[in-house]
């Protein structure tokens, strides 16, 4: 279990607390459940917003980062093939480097720093290469 896994563990208990009493179970909470009638479409329960877990979004940032490697692989090949330059290695190469970091971040639980950071570099690495390599 990660450092994030257990944060929310403990947001969900103090959560829980403030619903109810630090003493009373969840249980001894009288619930009302409205009935509904034959004539009604409304569905019983709304499908709550479908939002990614820590673990799947950790998971999507690894695999976002590994198709931005293979992709950046691909294009520093290419680019090497058709101009050998300093430059080209240099701004691929720091793209590789960060895709990777990325990757560690994600698996960390870093996932919003890896985001940003991904986001940014590989931005910054298509400038580099449209404004700096001729």
């Amino acid at each position: 279990m990660t450092t994030s896994d257990q944060d929310q563990d403990q947001d969900r208990q103090q959560e829980q607390e403030q619903d109810h009493g630090p003493g009373e179970s969840p249980a001894a909470i009288p619930v009302t459940v409205p009935a509904a009638t034959a004539g009604d479409d409304v569905p019983e329960q709304d499908a709550p917003e479908r939002r990614l877990t820590p673990r799947q979004a950790r998971r999507l940032r690894i695999v976002l980062s590994s198709v931005g490697m293979a992709a950046m692989g691909v294009v520093l090949a290419l680019r090497i093939a058709s101009r050998s330059s300093v430059l080209v290695v240099g701004v691929y190469g720091l793209a590789l480097i960060l895709c990777g970091v990325v990757i560690e971040l994600s698996r960390n639980g870093r996932t919003r720093l890896g985001s940003w950071l991904l986001g940014v570099g590989l931005v910054a690495a298509v400038g580099a290469d449209w404004l700096l390599i001729p």
